[in-house]
């Protein structure tokens, strides 16, 4: 595929990330995608032979990507302070990307595992190994602190960040975040 073919891809992907992140999957249709992005329609199958599933994949999946980014960066720069002091940064770091998104990009990943878990095993097997990835590298972190329980606080530590994000959208306040990073600290 030549760079006019995998900007028009990544055109297509950067609009339904953005889609469904504001919005869930039902938010970003094909036609709501196509414009959003700029691209021809043709393009969209050509690129996505596998419809809207095929592409909402790709973007939860892309969008896990962006995250597990973040977590790495936050581990970079915070690793003297251990992983309270990393989980503090990202909790950050997110508050900032959902307060410059005027509170729509919380995360790429829970609207869709919320809408289409029960229902679409494709989806729910992309959110589950996004969820699974970001898990495995929290208990890594607290692995090599030296944690009792690295999965077992990985799994709360997941469950409280991804809390705090739907209340700080709500709320469209970043105290929730603020709150969850201090309840982080004694956890880990």
């Amino acid at each position: 595929m030549g760079q006019k073919g995998e900007e028009t891809r990544g055109k297509l992907l950067d609009a339904t990330q953005r889609l469904i992140e504001a919005g869930g999957y039902f938010n970003a249709g094909l036609n709501q995608i196509v414009a959003a992005s700029g691209a021809p329609k043709g393009s969209l199958y050509f690129h996505f032979p596998g419809g809207k599933d095929q592409l909402i994949e790709e973007a939860v999946r892309r969008g896990g990507e962006e995250i597990s980014t973040l977590l790495a960066d936050a581990e970079q720069a915070s690793r003297e302070g251990g992983t309270a002091e990393m989980l503090a940064a990202l909790l950050d770091v997110l508050g900032d990307r959902l307060e410059r998104s005027d509170w729509r990009k919380g995360c790429p990943v829970a609207t869709v595992a919320l809408e289409m878990a029960a229902d679409n095993t494709t989806l729910q097997k992309a959110c589950s190994e996004v969820y699974a990835s970001w898990e495995d590298a929290l208990a890594d972190l607290l692995e090599s602190d030296g944690h009792p329980a690295p999965l077992s606080t990985a799994t709360a530590a997941l469950a409280l960040i991804e809390g705090a994000l739907m209340l700080a959208r709500t709320h469209r306040s970043r105290e929730p975040l603020d709150r969850a990073a201090r309840t982080l600290a004694l956890l880990v």
